[in-house]
């Protein structure tokens, strides 16, 4: 799977937040995560992200 950092996910669950959408910060082995709706930062391992993705939302680049 293609996920660069600026890209948003849209993930299968929902954080406790209530929110579903990621913003990607940082992607490697792991990928560092900010919450749309909350701003909480946190790491996920690659391999359960990428099982979690519903949707990959990339920003127009300009």
């Amino acid at each position: 799977m293609d996920i660069i950092k600026g890209d948003i996910l849209v993930m299968k669950k929902n954080h406790p937040c209530g929110n579903n959408q990621m913003l990607v910060l940082r992607s490697g082995m792991d990928f560092k995560l900010r919450c749309t709706k909350c701003q909480r930062e946190f790491m996920v391992p690659r391999s359960k992200a990428e099982k979690n993705v519903k949707k990959i939302i990339r920003e127009a680049e300009s």
